[in-house]
């Protein structure tokens, strides 16, 4: 009833919000990914996504779509692993930034474990900016991870808005500097926080320095301050502030998968696992808890 082509065009689409970036990432026309949603729309009886000439959203039953989709595709390569007789092995080193500490990650890796009993998974976490630098000094051999904006490497898995965020009741004086929780460098949204409010030329002092998650939404729960991050990974007990705060507009964050330079056994079990990520990416939009 459901083309697997069809749905990893959906998968596309409902990642990045954008059918020219799903193109992009398939390698195809847009005109071909809009042929193939309407098909898929066909097939379904109904319509997965409302779009004018500037947004791409979801519908109820496009969300519904999305675990349907996932969990096609995931049965239809494991049928075909099987058959084909392919097993992915080797060692795969791979990193993944604080960002996905409460998202639904481990269940990517745990299915991919499942699929993949032959490959022997390293996980590092740690900030955005380091997992690159490993990666380029071939430390790693894939990376999931925010990108600077003026870096085209990478496969999307979506793309976000940064936001200021912090305690429910945290009340900024606009008289005084603005009390900042921040990764430290090479944070990229540390980096992103500072030149924004550089340029509004608000001042500002740093409160607390985490290279944990965890550490950061402990500090933002207890008022200590503010801090950026992506709106649709807010930690839990933590809320967006309004814009009456008159903090400046951070911009969009790119979340990308990007592939190192060794070859062999670690490139088919990078790429495996890439595929995985791409075709499940919107469960790492969704808490763990």
């Amino acid at each position: 009833m459901y083309e697997p082509t069809q749905l990893r065009t959906f998968l596309a689409v409902a990642q990045t919000l954008s059918f020219t970036q799903a193109a992009r990432r398939l390698g195809v026309r847009q005109s071909t990914v809009s042929q193939h949603v309407r098909r898929l729309e066909a097939a379904a009886g109904r319509q997965l996504f409302s779009r004018d000439t500037h947004t791409v959203e979801l519908t109820e039953d496009g969300e519904a779509m999305l675990g349907f989709a996932r969990r096609i595709l995931e049965v239809h390569e494991q049928a075909a692993a099987f058959f084909t007789g392919t097993r992915v092995r080797g060692r795969l080193r791979f990193g993944a930034s604080e960002d996905f500490v409460l998202t639904r990650l481990p269940e990517i890796l745990e299915s991919f474990r499942y699929d993949h009993p032959e490959v022997d998974l390293e996980l590092t976490v740690e900030l955005s900016g380091t997992l690159h630098e490993q990666l380029a000094a071939g430390k790693l051999d894939l990376v999931l991870a925010k990108r600077r904006p003026e870096d085209p490497r990478g496969e999307l898995v979506w793309r976000d808005d940064l936001v200021w965020i912090g305690a429910e009741r945290l009340r900024l004086d606009p008289d005084r500097p603005v009390p900042l929780i921040v990764y430290p460098p090479p944070g990229i949204t540390r980096a992103r926080a500072l030149r924004a409010l550089e340029e509004q030329g608000r001042e500002w002092r740093i409160v607390c320095t985490s290279g944990s998650l965890n550490g950061l939404s402990a500090a933002a729960r207890a008022g200590l301050g503010v801090m950026a991050h992506s709106r649709r990974l807010i930690p839990p007990g933590l809320f967006r502030l309004p814009d009456r705060a008159g903090l400046p507009e951070l911009g969009k964050v790119d979340f990308v998968v990007v592939h190192g330079q060794r070859r062999g056994p670690a490139e088919g079990a990078a790429n495996a696992l890439a595929a995985a990520i791409l075709a499940g990416g919107e469960r790492l939009r969704r808490s763990g808890g």
